[in-house]
């Protein structure tokens, strides 16, 4: 099993050669409840009756109730430590991208510019019908679209629909090319995004795993730890 010294080493001897992968563990230090854990916001509501394309159809009134909820808690969100450092990572040519499966847009705000969003993002905001662009404040209000007077919904990637094509390839290319592929926060059970880290070590690369929870590819991560994101990234940055 590698250590923290081994991750900076191959980090300082490959410049631009690390990809890092991040799941809503990254952002509950900014104060955003995860998904899967006993006290994430999964805990009192099943995605698979409101998170779901059958939802927005059928169910629009509790369908928009919890994502006008998440707008909420999103707009009071700002960028924690471990998120700066990624972006300064980037700046000094350590990243070359963050592949991540969150939407609350926290990478951007915290300077991180080569993002894949897996998931989309909540700051778009689209007509269920026409997809002409709207804002959070018209899907709040329940405005309907300007152009068909369509129902609005959040521009993420529900359950039963597919993942956006262009940054799934641009993502699988990076995994390929990785010499470290870092995982953060991610419980790798959503397919087929848990298959980056996959594609990542059979290509050679160096893979390091930091979740609080297991994960199922635990088992073939070279360096594992529960101990804290930002702690974590603290200890590594120190070594670059």
């Amino acid at each position: 099993m590698k250590d923290v010294k081994d991750i900076a080493r191959e980090m300082r001897a490959t410049p631009g050669g690390t990809v890092v992968f991040t799941g809503a563990g990254m952002s509950t230090d900014s104060g955003l409840p995860d998904f899967r854990s006993k006290d994430g916001l999964w805990k009192n509501v099943d995605p698979m009756e409101l998170a779901t394309t059958s939802a927005m159809r059928g169910d629009y009134d509790r369908f928009h109730a919890f994502y006008s909820h998440r707008f909420e808690q999103m707009r009071d969100a700002h960028p924690n430590d471990g998120h700066k450092i990624l972006a300064d990572w980037e700046r000094r040519g350590f990243v070359s991208c963050i592949v991540t499966q969150n939407v609350d847009g926290l990478h951007t705000a915290a300077g991180s510019k080569k993002i894949y969003e897996l998931h989309g993002s909540v700051g778009s905001v689209r007509c269920m019908e026409c997809d002409r662009p709207a804002t959070q404040e018209d899907f709040i209000a329940r405005t309907p679209c300007a152009s068909c007077g369509g129902k609005l919904r959040p521009g993420v990637v529900l359950f039963g629909e597919g993942l956006p094509e262009d940054a799934l390839d641009a993502s699988w290319e990076a995994a390929e090319n990785a010499k470290v592929f870092i995982v953060l926060g991610s419980s790798l059970q959503v397919s087929p995004a848990n298959q980056l880290p996959q594609v990542a070590k059979r290509a050679g690369a160096l893979l390091a795993i930091c979740n609080r929870d297991a994960t199922p590819l635990d088992r073939i991560a070279d360096y594992r730890t529960g101990d804290g994101i930002a702690d974590f990234l603290k200890e590594l940055d120190a070594l670059l």
